[in-house]
């Protein structure tokens, strides 16, 4: 999403500019190509030597500087860019963006420029609340900037409240999203779960399976960046929300199950890589069972099937963890769930399956063609299997 992109970043004069440099950074590492403004206030708090080294490119920091790098500056940096973040945006900046002054290198590329614009506030909670900047961060959103933040925590004065600069990872999240609003699943709508679901033995004790949510929780953002509007419905995992996408948490299989039943009217696809128990406790006991010297035998009934329920009109993906039999397996239930495609994965393989990364996949359509992928960042491996997705919906 991000490789060969051209992000102006603007860097104002906040405590919080020094976080702009591991924005920076990620962004570099991602293979965006990062020019960087900086008001004169920002220099304050962070060289600029910082973001040239971070980045390796030229740093402005006043108007019509580097006329060998750029022919107007503000003109120039305005039309090469994809996409403009100014993180940190101060209360100061929010207010001259909001009346329409240029006096600075940052707002005259703001003004000149046709590409989206997203704003990470931070400043002092009594700033960001006060009525003045609601109106102006009002106004901004009203002419389609994209604001994301500011969080609760500690601040510069010691206070706590809200004002602080986002996470990182949740600014990244929002410039793919916004990136990718013309992507090739553009206003389609797609369920994903994920996760391994929990199911109760006693008040303490469940029956689970080792799934991290990772693969699930990847093709959710992968759909968001491609302008997909998704739905993520996820048993318990460690993970945090991918931003710009609605989260649906769940804990049993039949939570799931009702989950997936009441969010797949008038969707395009339903992709089920959550790894849903097989079996629970056909009766869940009330108290925590106490351990006796006798051994504890367990009664267990099967789950609901939620792939091979759920019907609809859209594209109906599955996911097979398999540790024998790969290709076997995973064709038995692309037939007997009806689905349009099944993605399997041979959890035997180092680097591959629950709680990695990586994995390891072979993709199989109703066709019965086969995409056997080599070992790939989960990441990619989403990116894989939306291909396909977008490629049937396009049929459709």
């Amino acid at each position: 999403m991000l490789s060969n992109k051209i992000v102006v970043l603007g860097v104002t004069g906040s405590i919080a500019a020094y976080k702009a440099a591991e924005l920076a950074s990620q962004l570099t590492q991602r293979d965006a190509k990062v020019n960087v403004i900086m008001t004169k206030e920002a220099i304050q708090f962070v060289s600029p030597i910082t973001f040239r080294a971070i980045t390796g490119r030229p740093v402005v920091t006043e108007m019509f500087e580097l006329a060998s790098e750029f022919s107007i500056e503000h003109v120039s940096l305005a039309e090469a860019a994809g996409i403009v973040v100014i993180a940190p945006a101060t209360a100061n900046i929010i207010a001259k963006l909001a009346a329409g002054i240029a006096d600075d290198m940052l707002c005259c590329t703001v003004l000149a420029t046709k590409a989206p614009v997203v704003l990470a506030p931070a400043m002092d909670v009594n700033m960001y609340e006060n009525v003045i900047t609601q109106d102006n961060l009002s106004k901004l959103k009203d002419r389609g900037f994209v604001v994301v933040g500011p969080v609760s925590g500690r601040l510069a004065s010691g206070k706590k409240g809200l004002g602080r600069f986002a996470d990182v990872s949740d600014i990244i999240g929002t410039i793919c999203q916004v990136l990718g609003r013309s992507g090739d699943l553009a206003q389609r709508r797609i369920v994903v779960t994920a996760g391994g679901t929990q199911e109760p033995i006693d008040p303490v004790r469940y029956i689970s399976n080792r799934s991290s949510g990772k693969m699930g929780y990847a093709l959710a953002e992968a759909a968001r960046d491609r302008g997909a509007k998704v739905t993520l419905i996820t048993a318990p995992t460690l993970l945090s929300h991918p931003v710009g996408v609605e989260v649906i948490h769940v804990g049993t299989a039949q939570e799931m199950y009702q989950a997936v039943k009441g969010n797949i009217s008038q969707i395009d696809a339903l992709i089920m890589a959550a790894a849903v128990a097989d079996y629970r406790p056909a009766k869940a006991v009330g108290e925590k069972i106490k351990k006796r010297e006798a051994g504890l035998t367990l009664e267990l009934e099967l789950t609901e099937d939620i792939l091979g329920s759920v019907k609809g009109d859209f594209v109906k993906v599955g996911f097979a963890a398999e540790s024998s039999n790969l290709e076997e397996n995973a064709r038995q239930k692309l037939r007997e769930k009806k689905l349009d495609l099944i993605v399997a994965n041979d959890i035997t393989v180092t680097g591959s399956g629950f709680g990695a990364d990586s994995n390891q996949v072979t993709i199989i359509d109703r066709e019965g063609r086969i995409d056997s992928l080599p070992l790939l960042p989960k990441q990619e491996v989403a990116d894989k299997v939306l291909d396909k997705v977008a490629k049937l919906l396009s049929k459709s």
